[in-house]
């Protein structure tokens, strides 16, 4: 079990290399085939510009997108020839309000879709629909990669964050090839309820599961000693120098989790290490 078809989607000619650097990594490890979609972004919205400006701003806003899509297209080119994976790249323009179509369709044929962290005072607007549109409409695991991080061929430490929800156990099922290989799996239970059929035993269940795929788990069961969530599984990763976090992504409404927060969105914004994601 490995993951074959790799997929990043690029939007920023300045793009940091983390995505590829990570994408290349698990390539050469797994002996999978790594595809770049370069997209120039038509960031043009024809309907708040006044009568006969139309044509003009979208003819320069296409031509922008154009140049934008050819730089990123070279960029992901001169980095990948100079790899040992088998590659491949296509540059394409797409207007911001469609761009999550374009994604989905490429998602669906990707065993993981690698990508940088979503959020930052450097990100475009298309970063977070970029996500969203490869785990929903897509319905691929994602693989978010903080902009400074090193490439890690195959995670020794993975902490799976476990609340028994249907996102966190489609995620693990997702991230099986990550966690058979890795030394060791702690899953992590923050504050478990203390009613119900496995509060004499939280993680117990799964970890039963796992080990008999072979994956050596550890229970780790945690306060929830800070504001939230994502904080204390952060400040776990770094105690246990974990290499990867293997989450379900938005138990709640995507409108929610933008407006108020929540683990996913916290997670994408602050995680430390690569993020394993599945909805």
């Amino acid at each position: 079990m490995a993951y074959k078809s790799l997929l990043t989607v690029l939007t920023d000619p300045e793009m940091p290399k983390a995505a590829l650097g990570q994408m290349v990594a698990l390539a050469e490890a797994q002996n999978a085939h790594v595809e770049a979609l370069c997209l120039g972004v038509d960031r043009s919205q024809t309907g708040y510009y006044y009568a006969g400006a139309n044509a003009m701003i979208l003819q320069e806003s296409l031509k922008r997108a154009n140049t934008d899509a050819e730089e990123i297209n070279a960029a992901a080119k001169a980095y990948l020839e100079g790899t040992n994976v088998r590659w491949s790249t296509e540059d394409g323009v797409a207007q911001i309000a469609d761009i999550g179509r374009h994604v989905a369709h490429r998602a669906r044929f990707s065993d993981l879709v690698v990508l940088q962290r979503p959020y930052g005072d450097d990100k475009g607007a298309e970063a977070e629909p970029i996500v969203e549109a490869a785990m929903f409409e897509g319905h691929a695991p994602v693989l978010i990669v903080p902009d400074n991080a090193h490439p890690v061929a195959q995670p020794k430490t993975v902490l799976v964050a476990w609340n028994e929800s249907v996102e966190a156990m489609r995620a693990i099922r997702r991230a099986l090839p990550f966690l058979v290989a890795a030394e060791t799996v702690r899953i992590v239970v923050i504050d478990p309820p203390k009613h119900g059929p496995d509060r004499s035993d939280p993680g117990g269940l799964l970890s039963q599961m796992l080990a008999r795929h072979g994956v050596h788990c550890e229970i780790d069961v945690l306060s929830k000693t800070m504001p939230r969530v994502s904080d204390v599984l952060n400040r776990h990763a770094a105690d246990t120098e974990a290499d990867m976090i293997v989450m379900g992504a938005y138990g709640h409404s995507r409108f929610r989790e933008a407006i108020l927060g929540g683990a996913t969105r916290n997670m994408l914004e602050n995680g430390t290490v690569p993020v394993f994601l599945a909805h």
